[in-house]
């Protein structure tokens, strides 16, 4: 018996339908990065080995997908080095390539490489899928989508404000009510931990308090202490536990926290200065809210960090995230070259907008109108009127078989085609069609033109 067909372990097929909201987001997406003056690259779905491992941590290059040599890629290695198993060191042998593992890394590398071509500062955007051996589990794909966009080569404030208002649009042409972006500050974080004497500790402590809404104050003072900050420090930190009020008063009661750090107060002035832009401009639907618990890629960002949250009545995690980082492309020798880039989650906001209904009715809208096949002659006669209708921007086609009419209006109802024509000898002779609405089931007969203007 042949073995049933089937897919790797978190990859997906979509369906039509699948496709057609997933295309809707990504169009809206698209439509507000070019609005917001980014340009579109592409880079190849798999890169040097050398370009990608080494720039994820240990973890990242585990899970990058390396791709064989062509040819007899065993032919290069030699005995000693079979026979010892050690595959991190066969795997540079016969691998030289791999799946791109996200979009930053491909895209620091197109920077360095067509350094010369780049009018900076330079927007990008980019949508296309990446690679990932990850255990796969709910949410969690092996192949996915990214969408990104990027500022490199301006320190200015000004593109943080412009990226909040970018989250915002989307979310508001989506229909998506209730989304917050949450900000912080890297330079805060290394203030607090500098402030209660754990600046060589910053990545334990930003870790731990990166679960405060989830393990509690109490968790989160036991866990500092038990990564060795001391009680004083800790002590210091209470004022952080109880921020609460909108984003002026939290600053306020930072300031007095980090009165003390350079560093710190630098921080605190980064985030006034976007929160008094955003006041002035006003957001549409999306909330901004600080929070200093937030220490996503921390790293890797060096200024502002942003998470988008889904509203409260979805269960979700993040839908959107990024910040600035100030060296990206230092990996490929170009040294000080300041960015800011975020990012959209594509599977998590199709999941969001499912949920809540409101991806829209007629997304999935294929074929408007189907004629029905009588035969030969009909079926060419018919052909020239969808060559008409087609041309006037309307997605109609022809049943291809001359079978049974039952079988062609089961075909029609099945596709939830709308509209059905049927054309026989009579209306051959008098140049008219028969439009039957398949919801309705009244039947008009019309000229091609009439049919046209009631279709549309």
């Amino acid at each position: 018996m042949a073995q049933k067909p089937s897919i790797p372990k978190g990859t997906r097929d979509f369906n039509p339908e699948q496709v057609a909201k997933r295309h809707y987001i990504i169009n809206t997406i698209k439509g507000h990065f070019e609005r917001f003056g980014f340009q579109p690259i592409e880079t190849p779905s798999f890169e040097n080995s050398d370009n990608l491992m080494g720039k994820y941590g240990e973890e990242g290059d585990r899970l990058i997908f390396k791709i064989l040599n062509s040819g007899d890629y065993l032919s290069k290695v030699d005995d000693a080095l079979y026979a010892s198993k050690d595959s991190t060191k066969i795997t540079s042998n016969i691998s030289e390539k791999a799946l791109r593992y996200d979009l930053t890394v491909p895209f620091a590398r197109y920077v360095v490489q067509h350094q010369n071509d780049i009018e900076f500062p330079f927007k990008r955007y980019q949508i296309q899928p990446v690679w990932r051996a990850d255990r796969p589990q709910k949410g969690r794909f092996r192949e996915f989508y990214q969408c990104d966009a990027d500022v490199v080569g301006s320190a200015s404030l000004f593109q943080e404000v412009e990226f909040i208002q970018l989250y915002d649009a989307v979310f508001t042409d989506l229909k998506l009510e209730g989304v917050t972006i949450k900000i912080n500050n890297r330079k805060i974080l290394s203030g607090i931990a500098e402030v209660i004497g754990a600046s060589d500790k910053l990545i334990d402590f930003t870790v731990a308090l990166d679960k405060l809404d989830k393990i509690g104050e109490e968790k989160v003072k036991e866990e500092m202490l038990s990564k060795g900050i001391s009680q004083s420090g800790i002590e210091k930190l209470q004022p952080l536990f109880s921020l609460t009020g909108d984003f002026a008063s939290q600053i306020e009661s930072l300031k007095e926290i980090l009165d003390a750090s350079e560093e710190g107060k630098k921080g605190i002035e980064e985030l006034e200065f976007i929160n008094n832009a955003i006041s002035e401009l006003a957001l549409q639907t999306a909330t901004l809210q600080l929070d200093v618990t937030l220490a996503r890629g921390l790293n890797y960002y060096t200024g502002a960090i942003f998470e988008v949250a889904a509203p409260e009545n979805v269960k979700m995690g993040s839908i959107g995230g990024g910040g600035r980082y100030d060296d990206l492309t230092g990996i490929f020798g170009m040294k000080d070259v300041s960015g800011v880039g975020i990012s959209f989650g594509l599977d998590r906001i199709y999941l969001v907008l499912e949920e809540l209904h409101l991806f829209p009715e007629t997304i999935s809208k294929t074929v408007e109108v189907l004629f029905i096949n009588f035969g030969d002659a009909e079926a060419l006669f018919c052909l020239k009127a969808i060559k008409t209708l087609r041309g006037k921007g309307i997605n109609a086609e022809l049943y291809p078989d001359a079978a049974k009419m039952k079988k062609q209006m089961n075909h029609a109802n099945k596709r939830q085609i709308p509209f059905v024509v049927l054309v026989g000898d009579k209306e051959m002779q008098g140049n008219s069609f028969t439009l039957k609405n398949m919801e309705t089931g009244e039947q008009e007969t019309l000229s091609l033109e009439a049919l046209i203007a009631r279709v549309q």
